[in-house]
């Protein structure tokens, strides 16, 4: 899929996943519309299964998350957004997860470098929060993100799709 159709597909898709999500169990699923999208076109992250996804970040955090490499630290509070799509081989879109990313307050978690993690499931249903429902299914997230201790468990967009 070319860029253009990946922008052109997502811009199809922004009020359905705004819906499919709605009624999930974290505060970002009803917010995420007004984050800043610092994404050119979805992009395939290998690290949220292939699926395509945009990155969003809300004001708290947006200008310290597009220092990208440079970042240090974010700011309590900063939260980033992937929803996410998958395209089949006959060109059927299909919505995938919701994944959150959270800053909270200094000793939240010593080990996720106080991230927390949540991924909620079009239809609403949270698979999991970290230190809350089903905080085992999101170890998987907070294993990956460690290694990137050295951009604050960030790992960032290609360089191609930062707006």
């Amino acid at each position: 899929m070319s860029a253009e159709e990946a922008a052109s597909l997502y811009d199809c898709l922004e009020a359905v996943m705004n819906a499919a999500y709605k009624s999930g169990g974290h505060w970002a699923v009803n917010r995420w519309s007004g984050f800043e999208n610092v994404t050119v076109h979805p992009y395939p992250s290998a690290t949220h299964g292939n699926r395509f996804v945009i990155n969003a970040v809300n004001k708290i955090g947006a200008d310290a998350y597009q220092k990208y490499e440079d970042v240090q630290a974010m700011p309590i509070g900063s939260t980033i957004v992937k929803p996410s799509f998958t395209l089949s081989s006959d060109g059927q879109a299909s919505l995938g997860p919701f994944f959150v990313m959270e800053k909270m307050t200094r000793g939240f978690d010593a080990e996720t470098a106080d991230w927390r993690y949540a991924m909620v499931m079009p239809g609403g249903q949270t698979v999991g929060i970290t230190g809350g429902t089903n905080s085992a299914a999101m170890n998987f997230c907070a294993e990956c993100h460690s290694g990137a201790e050295d951009n604050d468990q960030l790992f960032f967009l290609p360089e191609e799709v930062r707006k």
